[in-house]
């Protein structure tokens, strides 16, 4: 059966977000009967009652300073709701605890508060910690504490509702999946989003190329053959077979091509010795053919990146009639790959590419008058998914206006498309990222018990052979070293913080890393404050998060960004550039109530200098304030995780099945 686009549009079109708040903004204003004398009378009192608000602001600060300077002296009383010592964070000034995040206002109960278990004191804290001797080796592999300690949570708070009134089948189809096949973003949003759905009651499954790499995993031990089935590939058949396993608690089918030469085969997720077009071509097919062999007749195929924009286009050609309910999402996690594909070799999915050869579905009109012309899969995606998401509304925002989406821009743009597009900010995992459960951290820290953050300072001052400083500004970087991620913005930041007295740790690979690499190995060889560690450690980069003070995420894009949320997790103030979804979720202090980190604008490194410059600023000479920002982030940390995101996700799935 062949859908047109256009049709299946008409179809499945929803009112996005974006509409009915226009709806409301137009509703016909309230009619107001204030007399002249009513309107000055209000005037005055206004601006009395600001002048109040103002003297009141001012004494909060004072006392709040003054606070600082009594903790610091060992003067302050014990008592009350959070006891300080000379280690502890100060109470916030006003405009620091101001209860804002940038992306969500939760109604949770009081953070300060403990279910039933007293906080620990800063003595036994420090007293369970086995402290780096000097500068020691690989210091982050061993436990940090000679046995585990956590945190309680806040009281009364509940998970999400282990049964949905209105249950789905919901299954993805993707390229990664953390953690084992894991390259970037992509992997966590398939697993954070599939764990947090799975959580309400829906039936989740996840269909992965089985990778040769796999084979042998202890990660997917329990794979079990579930049969072996032929699928379409050129003018004949191919044969795959399909396994079962369990990751992470999700189910997943892992494909496997069978007498396919070398699809799949090698020892990381991308970049075998194989043609990555064909290999992904035939997973597509496979995926669809294993729904269809195994009768799994979702409600629900969320496709991801253009390693599967063939699958919208070959179910509604040819798998729709069988699946009458089944609707089709895409998500777009970067629009930096297109998938650029030629006709004839659309046929390994074995369909030619011919009917796929129009503008108004998948080719790629810059090759329009070329020999050969070719398709573009992203572009088949969009056009023939019922929904289309990226991952955050400023992205999806630059990719029509500022042109991120590139030639996709007049795709995008058109009316009908436009309608099913949207952008959602991805999640974290909020229980692997918790400094109050974290095991690889020496001491646990919250909002209600901050003091164990400064221990962590410590350790890795400690272990990296670093001033043991807690005065210095400590400023991290953990980050893939590509040209995306701003190189040259962080080798200028890496200079400011180097002059004026700071510390810099990075931690990151990629071909990329020659200027920072260089910088590293000469002129900061003998600076014991500059630590570049380049390679990549899951336990090291919990401790760095837990450790720094600020941390960097200068890129030049970045469609959402994940690290910047982990840090906002652990305490770590950000210092990001203005872009995708890093303009999302990090606000700058200066912009009035719920700021939550320093943002700049330029590509220069005078911009970024001029960021990490007001950081350091407010840290050395603010400090009430900085620990009352530093306490409001780990207060509001549970904010990026995947519930606000997967109501959204659900909320699309419910409106492309309506």
């Amino acid at each position: 059966m062949s859908v047109a686009p256009c049709a299946m549009h008409t179809r499945t079109l929803y009112q996005p977000r974006s509409c009915q708040s226009a709806i409301s903004i137009c509703a016909a204003p309230r009619r107001t009967h204030r007399t002249a004398g009513g309107v000055v009378a209000q005037a005055k009192k206004q601006a009395s009652d600001a002048d109040l608000m103002a003297l009141v602001k001012q004494l909060r600060a004072e006392n709040s300073a003054l606070r600082v300077q009594l903790a610091r002296a060992g003067l302050l009383p014990s008592g009350g709701k959070r006891a300080q010592d000379a280690s502890a964070p100060a109470p916030p000034s006003p405009q620091a605890r101001a209860p804002a995040s940038p992306r969500r206002k939760r109604e949770d109960p009081d953070p300060h508060q403990s279910k039933g278990k007293s906080l620990p004191s800063l003595a036994e804290l420090e007293a369970g910690i086995v402290w780096p001797q000097g500068r020691e080796d690989r210091f982050w592999e061993r436990p940090p504490r000679k046995a585990p300690l956590s945190l309680p949570g806040p009281p009364g708070k509940e998970g999400p509702p282990a049964t949905a009134a209105e249950p789905l089948t919901i299954i993805h189809i993707a390229a990664e999946m953390a953690p084992i096949a894991k390259v970037g973003g992509l992997a966590d949003v398939v697993t954070g989003l599939s764990k947090a759905t799975a959580a309400r009651g829906h039936s989740v499954e996840v269909v992965l190329p089985y990778y040769a790499f796999l084979e042998g995993s202890p990660d997917v031990r329990d794979a079990r053959s579930v049969g072996v089935f032929n699928v379409p590939k050129g003018n004949g058949l191919a044969r795959c077979e399909a396994f079962t396993a369990t990751v992470e608690g999700c189910r997943v089918l892992l494909l496997r091509p069978v007498d396919q030469g070398s699809l799949f085969q090698g020892q990381s997720v991308y970049g075998g010795a194989y043609n990555e077009t064909e290999a992904y071509l035939h997973f597509s097919r496979s995926a669809l053919e294993a729904v269809r062999v195994l009768d799994r007749r979702p409600d629900v195929l969320h496709c991801h990146e253009w390693q599967t924009g063939a699958v919208p286009m070959l179910f509604w050609e040819a798998y729709s009639a069988n699946l009458p309910r089944t609707r089709l999402v895409l998500t777009i996690h970067n629009f930096d790959s297109v998938g650029e594909c030629r006709q004839d070799e659309f046929l390994h999915t074995g369909m030619a590419g011919g009917a796929f050869a129009s503008v108004d579905r998948a080719l790629d009109e810059r090759t329009v008058g070329h020999n050969p012309e070719r398709l573009c899969l992203l572009k088949g995606g969009i056009v023939y998914a019922n929904a289309v998401t990226t991952v955050s509304p400023n992205y999806a925002r630059e990719a029509v206006r500022d042109g991120a989406a590139g030639f996709l821009k007049s795709t995008l743009a058109q009316p009908h498309i436009a309608a099913k597009f949207t952008g959602i900010i991805n999640g974290i995992d909020t229980e692997s990222w918790d400094p109050a459960q974290d095991a690889t951290l020496p001491a646990p820290f919250s909002g209600a018990s901050p003091r164990g953050k400064a221990l962590c300072k410590r350790f890795l001052q400690a272990g990296l052979g670093m001033s043991v400083a807690p005065d210095k500004p400590l400023v991290a970087v953990v980050s893939r070293l590509v040209p995306q991620k701003g190189i040259h913005l962080m080798e200028a930041a890496l200079h400011h913080i180097a002059q004026h007295g700071g510390q810099f740790v990075l931690l990151g690979s990629g071909h990329a890393d020659g200027a920072l690499r260089r910088a590293a190995e000469e002129q900061y060889r003998d600076n014991a404050d500059v630590q570049c560690l380049f390679m990549y450690s899951e336990p090291l980069s919990h401790l760095i998060y837990a450790a720094a003070d600020m941390f960097l995420v200068p890129s030049l894009f970045e469609p959402c960004g994940l690290t910047q949320l982990i840090a906002l997790r652990y305490g770590a103030i950000p210092i990001v550039r203005a872009t995708g979804g890093l303009a999302d979720t990090v606000k700058d202090v200066a912009s009035g109530d719920g700021g939550n980190g320093y943002v700049f604008q330029g590509m220069d490194g005078g911009a970024v200098q001029a960021a990490v410059g007001r950081a350091m600023a407010d840290y050395r000479e603010r400090p009430g304030e900085w620990q009352g920002l530093v306490l409001r982030v780990l207060d509001d940390g549970d904010a990026w995780s995947w519930d606000g995101p997967t109501e959204e996700y659900l909320d699309i799935y419910s409106k492309v099945l309506a």
